[in-house]
């Protein structure tokens, strides 16, 4: 079975949250999930579930560096040599298992923290039949081109409008 590259993305609630549904479909199949984020510190609340689900894997993450608008060069090219080796290594483990799903690295290629031309490599050399999946805001048209999935999350009404600060457990 021919592997296939999904993306999630747009300014909506929900691209990590469809991403992680399909890797628990994926690993309740008995296939084997691996999952690497970008820009995030690993402490959402799905990751206590996660740890309980046979066959799916996390990458942990050693390094936070906060939103990426506040970072130094120094900082960003930290954030760069971090976000690259880890895209690197989510892919050399992700040739084990079904499905890679690399949250948030269309972000981390928007903000300029991964390469896209590194991870568009990747995306063409991958295994014959590991399905992938990427999450985040502001694919290119490149990686748009190289999906067989699209689907953008559109806010319509959040309660962030409201005032109503992210729940652990609802948002994150």
């Amino acid at each position: 079975m021919a592997g296939l590259v999904h993306i999630y993305c747009g300014g909506g609630k929900g691209k990590t949250t469809a991403a992680l549904g399909l890797a628990a479909r994926c690993a309740g199949s008995g296939r084997r999930v691996l999952l690497a984020q970008f820009l995030k510190d690993g402490r959402s609340s799905e990751f206590a579930a996660l740890a309980h689900v046979p066959g799916l894997e996390t990458l942990p993450q050693t390094r936070v560096f906060g939103f990426t608008w506040t970072l130094t060069p120094e900082e960003r090219e930290e954030a760069k040599g971090y976000y690259g080796a880890l895209l690197e290594e989510a892919f050399r483990r992700g040739g084990e298992a079904d499905l890679l799903v690399l949250d948030e690295a269309l972000g981390a290629c928007a903000a300029g923290l991964l390469e896209e031309a590194r991870l568009l490599e990747l995306l063409a050399g991958r295994p014959e039949g590991l399905e992938v999946v990427l999450t985040g805001r502001d694919p290119s048209q490149a990686l748009l081109d190289a999906a067989d999935y699209v689907t953008e999350m559109r806010p319509i009404k959040h309660p962030y409008e409201r005032g109503v600060p992210a729940r652990p457990g609802i948002e994150y």
